[in-house]
Order: C-alpha cells, then sequence, then structure tokens
C-alpha cells in the first residue's frame, strides 16, 4: 500500500473528525456524520498498523480518534453531580409517589395498634397474657430501661442497623405481597399490646413519653417501606398493558431508591433513639424534636418530590442502562 497516496485520499476524512471531536456540542446530522467518519478513521487506522505500525500518522490518527471516541461515549457524570440528582429528583420522587400509600399503612397501623392497646387493657383475665408481677416490672422498669441500658452510641448504631434491614426486607420481599403486611401486623400488634400494659398499670404518659420522640419518624420509614414493597407487589398483579416482567423490573428499579433513602432516615431516627429518648431534656422538647424530624421528611418529600415528579422524573434508570424493552401495542 502507498502511505502517502492513502494519507492524501483520507486526509480530509481525518481533519473533518478532528473538528467534529473538537466542538463541545453538535447538532444530530453532525453527530451522526462524526459517528461515521470515526468508523472509517478506525479501519484506516488498522491497515496503516497493518504496514507501517510505528509510522507517526498511525500515532496522529489513533490520537484523532481518541478524542472522537471520548466525544461519542461522554465521560461519567460527576460523583456530586450524581449525588445531588439522587438527593434532590430520584430519592423524593421515589417518597412523593408513595405518599398516599405510606398514609393508609399509617391509619391501618394505628387501627390496629389501638385494637390490640384497648383489647389488652380491657381483656378480663388479662393476667394469663402477662402475670401481675411482670406486668409491674415492663411497667415500672424494664419499659423506660431499654432505652438508657447501653451507651447511647452503641444503642444508636444497634437500633439503626436493625431498622435498616427490617426496611430493606420489605422493600425487597415486597414483591411477594406477604412479607411487608406480616412485619406491619407484627409490629402493630407488640405497640399496642406495650401501651395497653403500659395503660393498665397507670404508666401511659410513660408510653407516649418514650415512644414519640423516635417513633413518629421511625414507624414512618417502615410504613414507607411497606409501601413500596406493596408497590413492587401490585405492578406484577396489575401490569396495564405492560408484560408483568417488564412492569415489576420497571416498579422495582424505580422503588429501590427507598430502601437506600431510608437507611439515611432510619440513622436520624437512630441518633434521636438513642440520644434524645433517655435524655433529660423536657418531655415536651424531646417531642417536638421527634415532630421537627417527621415534618422535615414530608416537606422534603411533598417540595422536591412533586417538584420532580411535575418535571417527569420517575426514578427508573436511563434506557442505556436499564436494557432493551419489548415494544407492546
Amino acid at each position: 500500500m502507498d502511505i502517502d497516496a492513502f494519507i492524501a485520499a483520507h486526509q480530509g476524512q481525518w481533519d473533518r473528525l478532528d473538528q467534529l471531536a473538537r466542538r463541545r456540542r453538535l447538532p444530530a446530522q453532525e453527530a451522526d456524520e462524526m459517528l461515521v467518519l470515526y468508523r472509517r478513521a478506525s479501519t484506516h487506522l488498522s491497515m496503516i498498523q497493518a504496514v507501517e505500525p510505528d509510522s507517526p500518522v498511525a500515532a496522529q490518527l489513533s490520537a484523532r480518534i481518541g478524542r472522537a471516541r471520548t466525544h461519542l461515549t461522554a465521560a461519567g457524570e460527576n460523583n456530586f453531580t450524581s449525588a445531588a440528582y439522587f438527593f434532590t429528583q430520584t430519592l423524593p420522587v421515589a417518597f412523593y409517589r408513595l405518599r398516599w400509600l405510606t398514609l393508609i399503612i399509617t391509619a391501618a397501623f394505628l387501627a390496629i395498634g389501638v385494637g390490640f392497646g384497648y383489647w389488652t387493657y380491657q381483656h378480663p383475665q388479662i393476667d394469663l397474657l402477662m402475670p401481675e408481677g411482670q406486668r409491674q416490672a415492663y411497667a415500672q422498669q424494664d419499659f423506660v430501661n431499654y432505652y438508657s441500658e447501653h451507651p447511647n452510641s452503641s444503642f444508636a448504631s444497634q437500633v439503626w442497623t436493625n431498622n435498616a434491614w427490617i426496611a430493606a426486607q420489605c422493600v425487597a420481599f415486597g414483591v411477594t405481597g406477604i412479607w411487608p403486611v406480616y412485619v406491619l401486623f407484627i409490629n402493630a400488634q407488640s405497640v399496642g399490646i406495650a401501651g395497653g400494659v403500659m395503660a393498665e398499670q397507670g404508666a401511659l404518659a410513660d408510653f407516649w413519653l418514650y415512644i414519640l420522640p423516635h417513633g413518629l419518624m421511625e414507624l414512618t420509614a417502615v410504613f414507607v417501606a411497606a409501601a413500596a414493597g406493596l408497590r413492587i407487589f401490585w405492578s406484577w398483579v396489575a401490569p396495564g398493558q405492560k408484560p408483568r416482567l417488564t412492569a415489576l423490573a420497571e416498579e422495582a428499579r424505580r422503588l429501590i431508591t427507598v430502601a437506600v433513602g431510608l437507611v439515611l432516615v432510619l440513622l436520624i431516627s437512630g441518633i434521636v433513639e438513642g440520644f434524645i429518648t433517655p435524655s433529660d431534656l423536657h418531655p415536651a422538647v424531646k417531642i417536638t424534636i421527634g415532630a421537627a424530624v417527621l415534618a422535615a421528611y414530608w416537606t422534603y418529600t411533598l417540595m422536591l418530590g412533586r417538584r420532580a415528579y411535575a418535571a417527569g422524573v420517575t426514578g427508573d434508570l436511563g434506557r442505556y442502562d436499564a436494557g432493551t424493552h419489548q415494544l407492546t401495542s
């Protein structure tokens, strides 16, 4: 192959490729042109390297092809940009889409909890549920001491990891439709019976004082996780016009971010439970802090979530990362 003739024949295409690669943005037509020139230049480079692999022409053309490849594939987003998008768009829109189901679950949980509490308090044979001595010890010592028998930091860490694991299970196993309901029922039953025993022993004020500061946000986080799990379950029960597996995959991708976000939410709740609940602060201050954390969550969800939802953010992966899609009529 005559290298000089080959260069003369294709030099204009290489220059055009380099010119396009140096531009910041290209219209669709020039982007298509650049892709064609990139493929041709890659073929030309392989032909030159087969004849003169160490020639300056090959090195120069390789640099131009590399510049064009960077322009075509584009560098990944900055990590800070990705994190900011996640916390201002992806996560709040996921919470926002679950807002009504979260409130329905909250109402159902409260109804079950109050029902079990009233049943325990009015039970004619309450001694069969828990002997008198155990009820007195629970109301006078065990319930309150639970929050202070371990160092604050270790207790907060233990509570955080345990609740985050429960929330992750509700989201991941929500596809069954059973696990979130089971977790909610067991927790509502436990809280209701505990409240009933405390009321029967005349210590209902202590029950609210030690439940409300952290429980407002902690239980809400569990409700959100359960809502995400049930939403994933419903996506394959009623997929609409999409194939069941496609609908399930889309909803799971959109809502698995809830499990990640709740890790941070439950961290804050764990700090409140480990440091605020057992503290010597005035009861009104403790409850106000717990209410402020809950209000911050709903403000974040409703303000940023509504804005992202209105902008068309779904929380799903992009078309490239999500894979191919099956066309349906």
